[in-house]
């Protein structure tokens, strides 16, 4: 594609990005199915062959772009959530839709996915990523269902009631940094690594090591951040008094750096790194701008990645589905994550019959997945299948098609949307 073509697909899909949240509020519509729509369409249009759109040869920078959206969203994650994660039991029963969720919800959503995969002939290795790289809900593709941002004083009530929205942005916040040992697991079976001091590492190290390392490092990073913005003996370091919201850029690189190196999960360093920030000075208006910073870069990357996505459909990219991918793909969405999020939820106090279903229902699958897939295929090439590149593009577009449909008139039959 030669650079004038660039700029002119970035400026339309721009465009795109900045009305379409305004134009498709009431329709059944969202801007991610748009996207992926203009991305088909462009890709059907004489566009230059040649276009860098193989996933297994670029599998490298799928992996870095998709890794890089992924952590953007999950600090804009943390800094929309206004209910506190403490110490104290209060706190975390208050927590308690997301542990449900995470705990059960996920776990059972994997098991089902590699059940059904290797019931349909796929190895145990593949069966596994699959339901690995699937279970976990996207905070990228979901915030029609998720919290709207950091509140103010007088809209803080509707978000603590609001039990809907704050699972769904929590569990999107957590899951995809707890789906990584279940990546590790799938890894280790495709490379062989299967003898019983192999497992002893996963359980000790990936299960739960590198789990604590990720929390560790991000609420470290999150409480330096914060003193130094908000309670720094100078006055010239004290950004959040000028509003500087590009903090939020260096915390989200510096917790994800600081945790990889240290060997812990990136993902949950962020998330625990915005949660942490987010703590300190509650109800300080810098907590909205910082955010307002991620969100834009969020659907600046998102722009691009569905076009690329849409334009890879449309030149190829579901050559390699067959009917076991179909079967996979829409089992999952329509039966095993909302039975899974359903039996999960069934004794939480918080949410009602129809608030349940919903919650359960609108699992919503996107980039994460995307990364999840590219990384495993560079520890284990033989992952990065056609087909598994073809069932996991699939189960993507169905989830942006299906859940983008759903969510205005769903939300508002359960009344977390005005009529």
């Amino acid at each position: 594609m030669n650079a004038d073509l660039v700029y002119v697909v970035a400026g339309v899909g721009l465009l795109l990005t900045i009305v379409l949240p305004t134009l498709l509020h009431r329709w059944a519509l969202s801007a991610p199915m748009v996207l992926i729509v203009v991305g088909m369409t462009l890709g059907l249009s004489p566009l230059p062959d040649g276009l860098p759109l193989d996933p297994t040869a670029n599998r490298s920078a799928i992996e870095h772009v998709t890794e890089l959206t992924v952590i953007v969203s999950l600090m804009g994650v943390g800094l929309a959530l206004d209910r506190p994660l403490g110490l104290n039991r209060g706190s975390w029963r208050s927590w308690g839709s997301t542990w449900r969720l995470l705990a059960i919800a996920m776990p059972l959503t994997i098991g089902a996915v590699f059940a059904l995969g290797t019931a349909l002939g796929l190895g145990a290795a593949a069966a596994l990523l699959l339901g690995s790289v699937l279970a976990p809900t996207d905070p990228v593709l979901a915030s029609d269902v998720q919290v709207a941002g950091p509140q103010t004083e007088d809209d803080r009530e509707v978000e603590e009631t609001d039990e809907l929205r704050f699972a769904l942005t929590s569990e999107a916040g957590l899951n995809d940094g707890l789906a990584f040992p279940f990546v590790y697991a799938a890894v280790f079976i495709a490379l062989g690594t299967t003898s019983p001091s192999a497992w002893f590492e996963w359980v000790g190290f990936y299960a739960v090591g590198k789990v604590v390392l990720g929390v560790a490092v991000g609420v470290a990073t999150g409480k330096l951040l914060a003193t130094i913005a908000f309670r720094s003996a100078s006055r010239s370091l004290r950004v959040a008094e000028r509003g500087e919201s590009l903090t939020a850029l260096a915390a989200l690189v510096l917790a994800y750096g600081v945790a990889e190196v240290a060997q812990g999960y990136g993902f949950l360093a962020v998330f625990a790194c915005a949660m942490t920030f987010r703590s300190a000075e509650r109800t300080h208006d810098y907590h909205a701008a910082m955010h307002e910073v991620t969100e834009r870069l969020e659907r600046l990357l998102t722009l691009f990645l569905l076009l690329v996505l849409g334009i890879a459909v449309s030149r190829g990219l579901l050559e390699h589905l067959d009917w076991r991918g179909v079967a996979i793909g829409l089992s999952l969405i329509l039966v095993i994550r909302p039975l899974a999020g359903v039996l999960a939820l069934r004794r939480d106090p918080r949410l009602d019959r129809g608030q349940r279903w919903a919650v359960a229902f609108f699992g919503v699958r996107g980039i994460g997945s995307i990364y999840y897939l590219a990384y495993a295929a560079g520890e284990a090439p033989r992952l990065g299948s056609d087909w598994m590149w073809s069932t996991v593009a699939f189960t993507i577009i169905v989830s942006v098609a299906v859940h983008g449909v759903l969510a205005v008139p769903l939300l508002r039959r359960v009344g977390a949307l005005e009529p």
